[in-house]
């Protein structure tokens, strides 16, 4: 924009200071030409009147006024100040001329001596285009043409008109001084009224090329960040459909475990009650007392397996622990059921976490060691947190003989509902495995969960 400014605007501003400059010129020079000629007229016409006759009763001059004009004019100040001096009659004729060729010769009226006659005096400079006056023309000399209409006296009426070219080497000097200060102060006025402008464009230029380099890095943060959005929403999505699918494996793998178990202890129990051992009479009290027992022993078996169950399905109270408390508190209850010892590291952790946090971090944990106990036999089994740049990361390790991530299938309900309840807040999941250990990594970021 500055630049399409300064090529439009500089050819504007040129052009408005030539036309401006001519028109202040002109009127200059007009201004400075009037005046000199007012006041040569003046000085004229005071010195030639006295010795012209009563011009609307002559019309001609005697030889008396002929002699007392070419005097008067061919000596003194007139003398060097006029080039050529003449005496015009309404009707064309020139009634005295210093050239004594024209006197009494009759000529077609100029627009010139026309005005004159109207009452009005006319001057130009340099500008002699009337046929009687070839001598001027000639002359090469700067003349000032002056028309200066002769009044009657005591009527007020233009008897006469007196034409005189003055010799103007001062006047045409102070004309070239005026044009050259006029044209300097348009030409300074236009630059500097240029100048400031292009000050204010340019510097709204580079506004606008600042606004402009800003909107469009907002824009592009903020089509990144519809990116990670919509990446987040199709992997939400996908880990709600999953979560879907898995709950039913979840239901079926739960019904498997009470079909396998306590309903086979229960269904032994009941078919040890409806034998005849404990109705028959000649059934000793001994055998009838072990089979009591042996009653008693399966419905404990079965009540066991059905808190195990339980156990599984219910979560501590974590709503008022701290991470650092969850994590110990999930690595307790691991080491009271398997017997294993596992390590804790922790770094610096957030203040606060939401509850779908807290219990998406205690499923990890509980089923990583699980995993790494069913897996890896607990060998080595640590537990690392980290919190940095607003992401809370947690780490369970083992030392096990680690296994190909690419053959773990979907029937996998352990890994694949990890991976589903992390990514479903929008977190990281990531699974690492060699033959020196498996490492399962979540992530998650508290100032985006925070946010939504």
């Amino acid at each position: 924009m500055a630049r399409q400014f300064l090529l439009a605007g500089g050819f504007v501003a040129l052009c408005a200071m030539l036309v401006v400059g001519a028109f202040v010129a002109n009127l200059i020079e007009n201004a400075v030409t009037r005046n000199s000629a007012a006041t040569t007229a003046l000085y004229v016409d005071s010195v030639i009147a006295p010795l012209l006759p009563d011009m609307q009763t002559t019309q001609a001059l005697d030889d008396t006024v002929t002699r007392a004009l070419d005097e008067t004019l061919g000596q003194g100040a007139l003398g060097t100040r006029l080039f050529s001096f003449r005496l015009w009659r309404d009707d064309g004729t020139i009634l005295y001329s210093n050239n004594k060729d024209l006197s009494g010769k009759r000529f077609p009226l100029s627009d010139s001596l026309k005005t004159a006659f109207s009452g009005r005096m006319v001057a130009k400079f340099n500008r002699i285009d009337d046929m009687e006056s070839v001598a001027e023309r000639n002359s090469g000399k700067p003349l000032l043409e002056i028309y200066n209409p002769v009044l009657q006296p005591w009527s007020g009426k233009v008897v006469a008109v007196s034409e005189f070219y003055e010799v103007a080497n001062d006047f045409e000097w102070s004309l070239t001084q005026a044009r050259l200060l006029s044209w300097l102060v348009v030409a300074v006025f236009t630059l500097t009224f240029f100048a400031l402008l292009s000050i204010i464009v340019l510097r709204g230029s580079r506004t606008i090329d600042s606004q402009r380099m800003a909107l469009n890095g907002r824009i592009g943060e903020l089509s990144a960040l519809l990116q990670q959005n919509e990446a987040l929403r199709a992997r939400v999505q996908r880990a709600t459909q999953r979560a879907a699918a898995l709950n039913e494996s979840y239901l079926r793998r739960i019904g498997a475990d009470l079909h396998d178990g306590p309903a086979q202890l229960v269904a032994y129990a009941s078919l040890r009650l409806d034998s005849q051992t404990l109705i028959s009479p000649t059934v000793s009290p001994e055998e009838r007392e072990a089979s009591l027992e042996t009653i008693k022993s399966s419905l404990d078996d079965a009540m066991a397996e059905i808190r195990s169950v339980c156990s599984g399905l219910m979560l501590p109270h974590i709503e008022t622990d701290n991470l650092t408390d969850l994590l110990k508190r999930a690595i307790r209850a691991h080491e009271q059921r398997t017997g294993v010892t596992v390590a804790l590291l922790v770094g610096a952790a957030p203040t606060d976490l939401s509850t779908s946090a807290k219990i998406c971090v205690y499923r990890f944990v509980q089923e990583a060691l699980n995993n790494g106990y069913r897996h890896a036999g607990g060998i080595g089994q640590r537990v690392v947190q980290s919190f940095k740049d607003g992401q809370v990361v947690i780490e369970v390790a083992d030392e096990g003989p680690g296994f190909d991530p690419k053959e773990v299938g979907p029937q996998k309900l352990g890994l694949a509902g990890l991976r589903d309840r992390v990514e479903s807040l929008g977190g990281m999941f990531q699974l690492l495995s060699s033959d020196r250990g498996t490492i399962v990594r979540m992530s998650l970021n508290i100032e985006e969960m925070e946010q939504t």
